[in-house]
């Protein structure tokens, strides 16, 4: 893979990993909730799910996916499904449930913490289209191709967990605006709004 080719995709990456989508909205409501430290399990539920999806896409199981479009349609309306739930819940919650005065929520295992962020971001059958899609362009077929895809994925995940941190800073640093409960009322209500526009979205995308 020529440097050239490794530059691009990582300006590729950087650029559409720091737009806001449902995974670095739940990097930054966990942050919120629970502080940053404890959000790096959210972090990491969300990085595994995109390095297995890259990983699944590399070893061809994207193809699979197309090929079968109820078994798409089935993986889009439970990812529909979640988000809108997501969404509902946060609109829903009361103002009192914000940072208290130590800037944290009552407690969540850490486990739970990871599985919601491993389900937020595996609810998106897309994610493993988009990844079919976008790898292959960047790979040299006259050169082995597992280690280019290594140094993608790689390179995916770094770029990744950098966008999470940033979201997750930026979560500690207006949880303490949020013990007042109008605020905190809104940003509930601006957070669910967001997740169910994002579950909307998904139900509208098309299966090809």
């Amino acid at each position: 893979m020529k440097i050239e080719t490794w530059l691009l995709f990582c300006a590729a990456v950087f650029a559409l990993s720091g737009t806001p989508g449902p995974n670095m909205l739940h990097v930054l409501t966990r942050s919120v909730s629970f502080g940053f430290r404890r959000s790096v399990a959210a972090m990491m539920g969300c990085l595994t799910a995109v390095v297995s999806v890259l990983i699944a896409s590399a070893a061809g199981l994207a193809a699979i996916l197309a090929a079968a479009p109820t078994l798409f349609e089935v993986l889009r309306y439970a990812g529909v499904a979640y988000l809108l739930y997501l969404g509902i819940k946060a609109w829903r919650a009361p103002a009192g449930n914000g940072p208290d005065a130590s800037g944290l929520t009552p407690a969540m295992s850490l486990f739970a913490l990871f599985r919601g962020g491993f389900l937020i971001s595996i609810s998106n059958p897309k994610l493993l289209l988009f990844a079919a899609a976008f790898l292959p362009q960047f790979i040299d077929r006259s050169a082995p191709q597992v280690p280019q895809f290594v140094i993608l994925v790689t390179s995916f995940a770094v770029i990744e967990t950098f966008w999470y941190m940033v979201y997750g800073v930026g979560g500690r640093g207006i949880a303490r605006y949020l013990r007042r409960p109008s605020l905190n009322r809104v940003f509930n209500r601006v957070c669910g709004a967001i997740f169910v526009s994002f579950g909307l979205a998904l139900l509208g995308a098309r299966s090809h």
